[in-house]
This record gives C-alpha cells, structure tokens and sequence, in this order.
C-alpha cells in the first residue's frame, strides 16, 4: 500500500535582528541623555529641567521608528536606525549646549534652536516612516527616472525665483514658503538626482563602459561617452557661479563620478571627473569673489579679519589645540568665540572638538564612517543593478558631505558652507538624510529578505509516491 507525503520546501534567511537593533537604540537614547544632564551639570551645576522631557521624546521617536521597522522592513539593516538615532541626538545636545551662550544667536532666517531642531527632527522621522509604509520597494522609483532629473533641477533653481529665495553669508541656496519658515532645496535635491542617476547608468553603463584607447595603462572612455559627464559638470559649475553654492556643486558632481565609476568600472572616469572639478573650482575661485574669499582663508586662516580681529576659521583651529586628547568637558568651552549661527551649523564640529578632544572627534567621524560602510554593504548584498546604484549613490553622496563638512572645518579643503548630516543645525538637512536613511533601510531589507521557496516539481512528488 502506498501513501503520498506532502513535502515543504523552505529556504532559510538571515535573521532579522530586529531586537539588536532594539539594544542598540537604548545605547542610541542613553548617551544623548547623559551628555544632556552633562551639560547642565557643567553650566548652572544641576540637572538641566528639560532632560526629561528630552529623554522621553528621544525614546519615543526611536521607539516608533523601531515598530515601524520591525514592522514593514524586518530584514534591514540592524545599525543604521541606532547611528542615526544618536547622531540626532547628540546633534540637539550640542545645539543646546551653545543655546546657552547668550551671543549665540538664531540665523538671519530666523532659523531654529535646539526647541526648532527637535521639531525639525520630528518632521524628519515622520518622513523616514512614510517613506518605509508607502514604499513597498525601491524598484518602483526607477519608473520615474527622468521625472526625477527635472525635479532635482526645479529644487536646485528654486533659490533663484523672485520673492521666495533668499541669500545668506553670501549663498543663495535658501528659499522663503509662507508657513514653513526657510529650506535650503539643494538637500532634498541630493536625494532626486541620485535616483535620477541610479535610472539613467542602468541603462547606459554598457555603452559609457566603453573604451577608445589605452593610455599610459588607463582605458579612456570615448569621445561621445563624454556627454553625460560634461553636462553635469556644467551644470554642477552652472550651480556654484549663480548661487555661490560651493558645497552643494561639489556633492552634485561628486555623486555623478562615484556612480559612474561603480557603474562602469573605469577608472578613467574618476580621473576626468578630478581633472574637470579642479579646473571648474579653480576659474569660479578666480572669478567670485565669496568663493575666493573661502579660498583665502584656508590658505591664510590666521590673517586679521575685516575689523582686524581674528577670523572664524582662526577661532576654530585654536578650539581645536585646546581640545586636547579628551576635551575640556561638555559646556565648558569657549564655541561662542567663533560667533553667530556658524558655530550651530558649519563649525559645530569645532565644539565638538573642544569639550570632547580628539577622542570625541574621532568616536563621531567612526559613526559616521560606520553609517557609510553599512550603506555600501547594502549596495554590495542588492539583489538588482538599481539597487546597486541607488545606495551606492546614497551612501557616496552621504560620505561624500561628512568629508566637505570635516575637511572644512579641520582646514582639508575651503570651507564649503554644509551642514554636518544630523549633527549641525539645519531643518532640510535633518529631514533629508532621515530620508536618505529610511531608502537605505528599503534597499536593505530587500537585500536581505529571504528569497521565495520554490514549488515542489511533479517529477519529486511523484518520487515520493514510489518510495511511499
């Protein structure tokens, strides 16, 4: 007598380690809230009033962050949701700790506060969960290719309309919108052209992986090939000239080369790309004056300022040698030396560096080198080339503001005017790398979703009959 088995075929994922990432946002909570109570501690010698309150709106927005990861992307990325916790975390720290300073004051634009960021950072996150509801996967974003270069090039010409743009510390890369304050367009635009680039070498990497000839042991891509690399560093020029946007221009064309050569694989690229931004920062830098001025003072930051004091970029390095190994200790530097918004936002690392020390600096750079290896990661594990692409250009374009941000700041390269992602005060900023963050979280989790179990063939359950 013989009798039929019913055989399921399962194929076995990686964990989910969702509840790692559960322990590490209770670190990710944790250590703002200590170095909150630090703060108050060091200025008025109690706990500050606020901490609490701080506390818990910190662990809720993590808390439900979570749910909604665990939720609808279990298969992401355990460490990206903790990094970008603190970092936000500590970011709103060290914006309270120079509310204190009573010369530190608000932007032109009357830009917000730590109270202002921590609404701003909650708007983010509100994003970052829609982005993870509504976008059941990432692939859906390639349809709109080249609805989304036009997009990205509406956001970065925004500052340029009469009557809602809006120049400051001789930038125009602001826009004014009745109710909703000041935004700088150029951060959401980093994240429409990077989908925008990720739809278009898709398509054209094998034509653009094409080589003429071999010179001095470097493959040189064709003439023709040329086009696409010309005009966004046309347009990346285009940028810098008439809104005096050296960072954005920087970011903007960076991108473009990194996914061009991950896309290609020619090194060749990289080198065009090198040799085309050089000679573009070089003729902007000889013709306008603001970028000249950024120019000037990196190469003689010591030089008397306008009304013969000492210039900010000075006041920077001095709060870096008096950092020391291990800082002065929270709330007991002298940031408000450098003066106005610049400590908040372009030089907040300088703060960092004084009441923390080089051990405080370099604990922050490796989260964010962390945050950016596990964005590669993710584009390594992706399943399809638009996946590849995507968070790689992501990650690229992420990396790539850490290194204009600290660079400028630690006297690498010009001052660029950027905000340090999470960490500096910057409404646009934080909303759009909560973004970023939550496209990496989809890529992820596609990435590492188990694949389907195939369907038992007629061939083995008739096997199975027999030995039955």
């Amino acid at each position: 007598m013989s009798s039929t088995s019913n055989t399921t075929v399962s194929t076995a994922g990686p964990p989910s380690r969702r509840n790692t990432e559960l322990a590490m946002l209770v670190f990710a909570v944790v250590i703002p809230v200590l170095a909150y109570a630090n703060v108050g501690l060091a200025k008025d010698e109690s706990l500050p009033a606020g901490m609490l309150g701080y506390g818990l709106g910190l662990g809720l927005m993590a808390g439900v962050a979570h749910l909604v990861v665990r939720r609808w992307a279990p298969y992401a990325d355990p460490l990206m949701l903790p990094i970008a916790t603190l970092l936000n975390g500590l970011g709103l720290v060290l914006i309270w700790r120079l509310d204190q300073e009573p010369t530190l004051t608000t932007d032109a634009l009357g830009g917000p506060m730590a109270s202002g960021q921590l609404m701003w950072s909650t708007v983010g996150l509100a994003l970052f969960l829609g982005v993870l509801i509504l976008l059941k996967d990432h692939r859906i974003l390639q349809r709109y290719t080249y609805i989304s270069m036009v997009v990205a090039l509406l956001l970065l010409i925004s500052p340029m309309i009469p009557g809602i743009g809006a120049t400051v510390n001789g930038a125009r890369i602001w826009v004014r919108l009745p109710g909703l304050g000041s935004l700088q367009p150029g951060e959401f635009a980093k994240i429409v052209i990077v989908v925008f680039f990720a739809g278009y070498l898709m398509v054209k990497r094998d034509a653009l992986a094409l080589a003429s000839r071999r010179v001095m042991g470097i493959y040189l891509p064709r003439g023709r090939d040329l086009g696409p690399i010309l005009v966004v560093w046309a347009i990346s020029l285009m940028i810098l000239i008439f809104e005096t946007d050296l960072g954005t221009s920087l970011l903007f064309f960076g991108a473009f080369v990194v996914m061009l050569y991950v896309a290609t694989e020619r090194t060749s690229w990289i080198l065009f790309g090198l040799l085309l931004s050089a000679s573009g920062a070089v003729f902007v830098a000889s013709t306008n004056a603001h970028v000249g001025d950024r120019v000037d003072n990196w190469l003689d930051p010591l030089a008397l300022g306008a009304n013969g004091g000492v210039t900010e970029t000075a006041q920077v390095m001095y709060a870096f040698g008096s950092g020391g190994l291990f800082g002065s200790g929270l709330g007991q530097g002298f940031s408000r030396l450098i003066g106005g918004i610049a400590a908040k936002s372009d030089y907040i690392l300088a703060t960092v560096g004084e009441e923390l020390g080089l051990a405080g600096m370099m604990a922050v750079i490796l989260l964010y080198a962390l945050l950016i290896e596990r964005g590669m990661r993710t584009a390594l594990a992706a399943r399809d080339p638009f996946g590849k692409l995507l968070a790689m250009g992501l990650s690229g374009a992420f990396a790539l503001q850490v290194f204009v941000v600290a660079g400028g700041v630690t006297g690498v390269i010009p001052l660029t005017g950027m905000t340090m992602p999470f960490l500096a005060q910057g409404g646009s900023s934080v909303i759009a790398n909560w973004a970023l963050i939550a496209l990496l979280l989809r890529i992820s989790d596609t990435a590492r979703k188990p694949a389907p179990a195939p369907a038992p063939s007629l061939d083995a359950e008739q096997t199975q009959v027999v030995r039955a």
